[in-house]
């Protein structure tokens, strides 16, 4: 790195060599690279980065894309295991060595493809988007042959690799070696296609608390109760099981729904039925649980409920009551306030995973068993409720995602997504699109920001989360927005404090009684009150009225569940919606934004990332 001195202004400025920026795009930890990246990296101006990189260009050492209007990015010349594609669906390039693919991401049509088979795994502000195809998204991928998985992938690369399409067979293939089947005699058997992996893997992995005795070369009868285990056991062994099991039905359960499913709810139904277990993974607005009330009504039997917490107990419970034939009588709660077991029972995840209550769940046969929120079912606490057996698993969740990466376990031990196109439901009068907006906010003062810098850890965090600028475009947000109905969150309690004195509207948290809530929810929803302030509590598990703006001062690091949950305020059936996201410039906040958005941009809700000056 050089320093040149600038005669006419003074100053000095950073100058780098074609070595080192080739140096720094090589070690970026994506495939191409983009000119603020290595800018960033080296602490210089982007126009000096941009020189050395055409430069770079013309001696052959790195090669430029396009990938939209105003998209350019960058990558080294010697990485040629790769396919260059521009088709009807927009621009795509895929690095097959490293099964990573760079799209423009405001190309819909592809972005809706790759979602079923990739995943996301970075974006920046040229609106560049990177995907990556691992095992586990072949696994879980929505598509009822191989044949159908295939025609996606040639439909994004029309220049097929042989080395992907291969891997992608071979990991295809993987996912349909065991099933788990039901015996005549109506005990659990795990078969293999290929006798060899029975051996060399199942019954390797497998012990006597697993297997019981062995039926064929083929076949193992399992322990009754293990079998949740089991599927972990070889998902994690890199062998998914298909779990086709005849589970036995349960008593009978008269019940019809009072509401029209909309169209692509019976789609799910449908696809539920089919399959005999899978997530509705809608946005937030779909209607997943009146969706779950179809499948209930389609299974008639006995239905065991599990939600996170004795609120949404209570919201299940007046749901069932309201949409249905059910009668109050038939419906039980069991949880730590009651302990009721009836036709219909809704129970808490950790009552009904506890040693104690959880014979009482075994003893009935549901016909059906509803995991509510079940992007939880990973953590310990919840995970022993997974394994409750039912002739039907249905899990309900518009961000099965974990910044753990477990949310593998969520479509093994319940089932497979359904409802992952999320854009053939935005725009048909059901659940509008969220414009959402991330604003890299300055800091108040130079104070602020070397107390920032002289920080470490959680501190840091806070600091930047509560930068004194964002309340000033808050008020600026408030007044374009005047008269919609709004939503002001932040992660924490001293800065909803703080905002509450400073704006003038209440603070909801944990702290405000259950009582108090319901009351002020119910004034924002009749719109007496127009604007809240509110901690995480309104993430999840409260009937929290939707909002026509959402206004994120601060967030739960780069939690892309949290990120959703908030831009889901705001998705109603019928207006525009906006959210923003105040992110304090030049700090971990701007990644960690970026981050939150990831899920959304994944089902293809564009983010536009504006600099406030």
């Amino acid at each position: 790195m050089v320093r040149d001195h600038d005669e006419a202004t003074g100053e000095f400025t950073q100058t780098v060599s074609k070595n080192v920026v080739l140096q720094v795009l090589n070690d970026l930890a994506t495939p191409v690279g983009t000119i603020t990246q290595i800018s960033n990296k080296l602490d210089c101006s982007n126009e000096s980065v941009r020189l050395k990189l055409q430069e770079l260009v013309d001696d052959e050492k790195v090669r430029r894309m396009d990938v939209g209007a105003s998209a350019v990015v960058w990558y080294p010349a010697n990485q040629r295991q790769r396919t260059e594609t521009s088709t009807t669906l927009g621009s795509a390039v895929l690095f097959s060595n490293r099964r990573e693919i760079v799209v423009n991401r405001s190309q819909e049509k592809t972005v809706r493809k790759l979602s079923r088979f990739a995943h996301l795994i970075d974006s920046n502000r040229s609106g560049a988007a990177i995907y990556r195809i691992q095992k586990e998204d072949i696994w879980q991928s929505p598509y009822e042959s191989f044949d159908q998985l295939l025609s996606d992938v040639r439909d994004v690369f029309p220049e097929q690799s042989p080395q992907l399409n291969e891997w992608i067979e071979r990991q295809w293939d993987r996912a349909h070696q065991f099933t788990l089947q039901t015996h005549p005699n109506k005990f659990s058997v795990l078969e293999a296609e290929d006798t060899g992996l029975m051996t060399d893997v199942a019954r390797e992995k497998l012990d006597q608390s697993h297997l019981y005795r062995h039926l064929s070369d083929s076949q193992s009868r399992v322990v009754s109760g293990s079998e949740g285990e089991v599927k972990q056991i070889l998902y994690d062994a890199g062998y998914p099981v298909q779990d086709i099991r005849d589970l036995d039905h349960g008593a009978d359960l008269e019940i019809s729904l009072q509401l029209e499913l909309r169209e692509y709810q019976r789609e799910w139904v449908g696809h539920f039925l089919e399959r005999g277990s899978g997530v509705f993974v809608g946005p937030s607005g779909s209607g997943k649980t009146v969706a779950a009330m179809g499948a209930i009504e389609a299974i008639g039997g006995e239905t065991l409920v599990l939600v996170p917490s004795r609120e949404l107990a209570t919201q299940w419970r007046s749901e069932l009551i309201d949409n249905t034939t059910i009668i109050p009588n038939q419906i039980g709660e069991y949880h730590g306030g009651q302990k009721e077991i009836r036709p219909i029972t809704i129970a808490t995840y950790h009552t009904a995973g506890m040693d104690r209550h959880r014979e009482l769940f075994d003893e009935r046969q549901w016909g059906l068993i509803v995991y509510d929120e079940v992007h939880h079912i990973p953590a310990s606490i919840y995970r022993q409720s997974a394994n409750l057996q039912a002739k039907h698993r249905l899990g309900l969740s518009a961000t099965p995602v974990r910044e753990d990466d477990k949310q593998k376990e969520i479509f093994t031990l319940i089932g497979p997504p359904i409802g992952s196109d999320w854009k053939a439901i935005f725009g048909k009068d059901y659940v509008q699109e969220p414009d959402v907006e991330i604003r890299y906010v300055p800091w108040h003062s130079d104070q602020q920001r070397s107390q920032y810098q002289q920080a470490e850890g959680h501190q840091k965090l806070q600091l930047a989360s509560q930068n004194s600028a964002k309340l000033d475009q808050i008020q600026k947000i408030l007044q374009n927005h005047a008269d919609e109905k709004t939503l002001i969150f932040v992660e924490w309690i001293e800065q909803g404090d703080a905002y509450e004195e400073k704006l003038g509207y209440t603070f909801v948290s944990g702290e405000t009684s259950h009582g108090r809530r319901d009351e002020l929810f119910e004034q924002f929803r009749q719109g007496v009150r127009e604007t809240l302030i509110i901690s995480r509590i309104g993430d999840e598990g409260i009937d929290l009225p939707d909002a026509e703006v959402a206004i994120v001062a601060s967030g739960l690091g780069g939690s892309r569940r949290q990120g959703a949950q908030r831009a889901g305020r705001t998705m109603r059936p019928a207006g525009e919606s906006k959210m923003y996201m105040l992110a304090t410039r030049s700090t971990t906040e701007e990644d960690f934004a970026q981050h939150q958005m990831k899920h959304l941009v994944e089902k293809g809700v564009p983010v536009q990332e504006v600099d406030v000056s």
